[in-house]
């Protein structure tokens, strides 16, 4: 290289960050290449100089380094308090105390405004939903329930006295005031209690939801009346299935035919219970 060589000040823990210090005719010039960062290193290993190699040092070059090693070091804190103030954030955001927000995006209309003044904004699913109702300082002397199907609701915003579920870890019976609660259904019995009058839905499965406002969401994918069920239709497809389960071969006959006899004996028990 004649009057100018390269020597390598020392290697780093970062994949390619290297520093370079040449020496010329003129003086000593830094040389830094950008470093690419395949893993973070929080303590760099010291330099290693080859035997016989003369260790240069140049201010700029090591009052850049130090910079960017401080830099490094403080990484995990700053993450790890954009992160700790975004759960905040959301914490807050989802908080049960909250009113309820304007279904509204004012931004969005302002902007639809501007490019189309002569035509109505479009309206979102959001536009459509209700706010949802504040959850009561007493216990409230109605339950209301909404029994809906996927094309189909049943009972929507009815106010009851107590419903009866038949979530998979028994008969859950659902009071106003009641904790809110998941429950996961399995086939059977529903019974909607008010006053002296009970209605009674055979449900095939689905989930039930109860919120801290004494509302209760249940959905099913199938739910039709007791009244409707013909007794006779289901003495006989318990008896078919359970011939089919008996003369079952494969795994998945005998899978298929013990869900046929589960569901058919369900319906026979809201039917005789």
């Amino acid at each position: 290289m004649g009057n100018n060589f390269l020597m390598k000040l020392g290697p780093s823990n970062l994949s390619t960050d290297k520093t370079f210090v040449t020496l010329n005719q003129k003086g000593p010039s830094t040389h830094f290449i950008a470093p690419k960062l395949h893993s973070l290193a929080l303590f760099p290993a010291p330099p290693v100089f080859p035997a016989g190699s003369t260790r240069l040092s140049h201010p700029t070059a090591h009052t850049d380094a130090h910079a960017q090693l401080k830099m490094l070091r403080q990484a995990p804190r700053f993450l790890l308090g954009r992160a700790s103030s975004a759960s905040m954030r959301w914490s807050r955001q989802f908080a049960t105390d909250l009113p309820s927000e304007t279904a509204v995006d004012s931004g969005f209309i302002e902007a639809w405004k501007k490019v189309m003044p002569n035509m109505d904004p479009p309206k979102t699913p959001l536009a459509y939903m209700k706010p949802r109702p504040p959850t009561p300082s007493t216990i409230p002397s109605k339950l209301t329930v909404n029994l809906v199907l996927p094309y189909d609701s049943i009972l929507s915003g009815k106010e009851v006295d107590m419903v009866i579920v038949p979530a998979t870890t028994g008969q859950m019976g659902v009071l106003p005031g009641h904790v809110p609660t998941i429950a996961e259904l399995k086939p059977g019995l529903l019974t909607v209690h008010e006053g002296n009058d009970v209605s009674k839905y055979f449900l095939s499965s689905g989930f039930a939801f109860v919120h801290g406002n004494s509302v209760a969401d249940i959905i099913a994918v199938e739910a039709t009346p007791v009244d409707r069920i013909d007794p006779n239709l289901v003495q006989k497809g318990l008896a078919e299935f359970q011939q089919k389960l008996n003369s079952a071969s494969t795994d998945v006959e005998k899978a298929e035919a013990q869900i046929g006899v589960d569901l058919h004996s369900a319906l026979n028990a809201a039917l005789t219970g």
